[in-house]
């Protein structure tokens, strides 16, 4: 059972992704704007069918664990998050955040999500390491990311083709150690 104030900040909240979040899930995925920044493959819809095909092998693997984030007033799903590949003799996940319609974003709704997630990950789960890959392009989560703490480690130069153009992919880490101080 998850710890309710451990998941609940001052205007979003998270909460186990639901197999009634797959319709808001694919409706997201049918976004460009949303496919460009989330995922490095082709951006073209996924189908309803292959978003509950996710969700059920990431919700039935003890490597990943998946949240929505709810806003507090309105009680609207407006994205999810999810920590991924997680090696539990390393301590280290991948970490992932997508804030699904666009006037959600650029409102802080994300940051806030991130600090409950990575709180959890390092107080709740024990881990030691969180990382995750953004786009060059993607300069505000970029400073949401560094905001947090997120140290640039590598760079995936070229990894990524948008509009006729080639651009880096960064990787970025976080530390337990490094969460503490801030």
């Amino acid at each position: 059972m998850l710890i309710p104030n451990l998941l609940k900040g001052d205007r979003v909240k998270l909460s186990p992704l639901k197999k009634e979040d797959v319709d808001k899930i694919t409706m997201w995925y049918e976004d460009v704007d949303f496919l460009r920044n989330y995922d490095g493959k082709i951006a073209y819809p996924e189908t309803k069918e292959s978003i509950e095909k996710w969700y059920e092998e990431t919700i039935n693997s003890k490597e990943n664990f998946c949240f929505s984030i709810i806003t507090l007033e309105e009680k609207n799903m407006i994205g999810f998050l999810v920590l991924s590949s997680i090696m539990w003799n390393n301590g280290s996940s991948w970490i992932s955040i997508c804030i699904g319609d666009e006037e959600n974003r650029k409102k802080g709704y994300g940051s806030e999500a991130l600090k409950l997630l990575i709180d959890y990950s390092f107080r709740e789960l024990n881990l030691h390491r969180l990382q995750l890959t953004v786009f060059s392009y993607n300069t505000s989560a970029i400073k949401t990311y560094e905001k947090l703490g997120f140290k640039k480690e590598g760079i995936y130069r070229e990894a990524i083709y948008r509009d006729n153009n080639r651009y880096d992919m960064y990787l970025y880490g976080l530390l337990k150690k490094e969460w503490r101080m801030k």
